[in-house]
């Protein structure tokens, strides 16, 4: 581990391989050669490399200290949060596509798999902690399938406002976005569609294992022709209707 330890910690502190070299007084040459594996330091700059980035020499040496980044939220109401930082030490929009959901229900805590999510960007986003995931069934509609929304996570349950959008990772019911109620009463999360074909459900507290709110999304289709193409479809089933009535009256 020691040649990504290296390669990492240099990062995090925002260090081009010469500041660095420059600092420790030894060739750059020979830090990059230190970073990429191909020789290793002795034991006296193994020990300058440990007191410059504080940290001890067993941990340097056998640690993956990247991981250190992931875990990073922690507490009674949910389960560890895996994250993943880029080369300046920002969290990555990781995206949990259709493909990727029984994975993410199984391994949403391991480091290594949300490292290999694909990352996606997004314009002026504040500060925090977010991810895509892209939404699948008629549930929400008028939000097409396929599309992406990206959330922001939400780290206690006291967060959630009613009536707005969220992501739901249950630790039973997989993964589902949906309109929320709180009944605090019932120590319960009510789920609503947005598509009134779909009756709502409850979810309780414990059984919460990620909540996302939704920021913002992207569409992949023209909303204005699909709506359009809705309504015309429903007033042909209107007029059916309507000839199947007067069919009826005239026996």
């Amino acid at each position: 581990m020691l040649a990504e330890n290296l390669k990492y910690l240099r990062k995090k502190k925002k260090l081009s391989q010469q500041e660095l070299a420059d600092t420790l007084e030894i060739p750059r040459t020979t830090l990059g050669d230190y970073e990429r594996g191909k020789t290793e330091p002795n034991i006296d700059t193994l020990i300058r490399f440990s007191s410059f980035y504080e940290t001890n020499l067993d941990r340097l040496l056998t640690s993956n200290l990247g991981l250190q980044d992931y875990e990073i939220i922690k507490n009674q109401n949910f389960r560890v949060l895996a994250i993943s930082v880029d080369q300046n030490n920002n969290g990555n929009i990781e995206l949990v596509d259709t493909k990727a959901e029984a994975g993410y229900l199984e391994s949403f805590s391991d480091p290594e798999y949300i490292k290999d999510l694909p990352k996606i960007q997004f314009p002026n986003i504040p500060d925090g902690t977010f991810r895509g995931f892209e939404i699948e069934g008629e549930s929400m509609l008028p939000m097409e399938p396929g599309s992406i929304v990206v959330c922001s996570y939400v780290e206690n349950l006291s967060q959630i406002k009613d009536d707005r959008t969220y992501i739901i990772v249950g630790k039973n019911e997989g993964l589902v976005y949906k309109r929320v109620i709180r009944n605090e009463g019932r120590r319960s999360l009510i789920l609503m569609s947005d598509n009134p074909l779909y009756a709502p459900y409850e979810i309780n507290y414990e059984d919460v294992a990620e909540i996302w709110q939704y920021y913002a999304h992207l569409s992949f289709s023209d909303e204005k022709k699909i709506f359009d193409n809705r309504v015309e479809d429903r007033i042909i089933d209107i007029q059916k209707n309507i000839e199947e009535i007067k069919g009826f009256i005239k026996k």
